[in-house]
């Protein structure tokens, strides 16, 4: 008999591709070179990079890719594991000069222009059984602390009520409904374009996000 410990932070990560207005997506690049990058620079103590994931640009579009992922880590017929699950999603804004940490997504779908998919809903509600479109759920990860020590790190960084109404809120909503059903964690970062803050510069920072979550999971 004994105590099993403190748990283990498996982190699953997810970006998008290109969409209207983005030929590049930074979130792309940040999440592709994640592995690598964190191979170099090693990873933080009791983290693991479980899945790093590109989704398409779609409300409904992304969601089989997202939940064959998010299912393929809560499989029943895996034995059980004494860790906790995190589902970080990265997603751009492109008019920002700053990251942003999202504590909230909201169940509204209006997008501002068609997905890359064709889709343009206006008003509707993300999960219909959630009710109207003013229903939020919120991030159980600690975003004020989160910020604060990327903010000690010297990054651009401030916390953010408003996922915005595009794929990246619906995304966001869905995750968060998951992962409050299946006991994981789940949080959206805005990343700027490259052109506002550079590559390497959103790599560090990506890395130092895997700090905070380790320290404040």
């Amino acid at each position: 008999m004994g105590s099993e410990g403190t748990p283990a932070i498996s982190v699953h990560i997810t970006g998008f591709k290109k969409f209207q207005g983005v030929a590049e997506n930074p979130t792309e690049t940040i999440v592709s070179n994640l592995p690598e990058f964190m191979k170099r620079k090693g990873i933080p103590a009791g983290i693991t990079l479980g899945s790093c994931t590109v989704l398409e640009t779609a409300g409904v579009g992304a969601l089989p890719r997202l939940y064959q992922t998010m299912e393929s880590f809560t499989d029943p017929s895996r034995p059980p594991r004494n860790e906790q699950v995190i589902w970080v999603h990265f997603g751009v804004n492109s008019g920002a000069f700053k990251f942003a940490i999202e504590r909230q997504a909201v169940n509204e779908a209006t997008f501002r222009c068609p997905d890359e998919l064709g889709w343009q809903p206006q008003q509707h509600p993300i999960i219909q059984e959630d009710g109207g479109i003013f229903k939020t759920r919120e991030t159980s990860c600690s975003v004020d602390a989160i910020v604060k020590f990327l903010k000690n790190k010297g990054f651009d960084v401030a916390n953010s009520d408003d996922a915005g109404r595009f794929v990246c809120n619906y995304v966001y909503y869905h995750s968060l409904r998951y992962a409050e059903e299946k006991g994981h964690k789940s949080l959206f970062v805005h990343v700027p374009l490259f052109s506002r803050i550079n590559e390497d510069t959103q790599m560090q920072f990506a890395a130092s996000l895997l700090e905070a979550l380790a320290s404040f999971t």
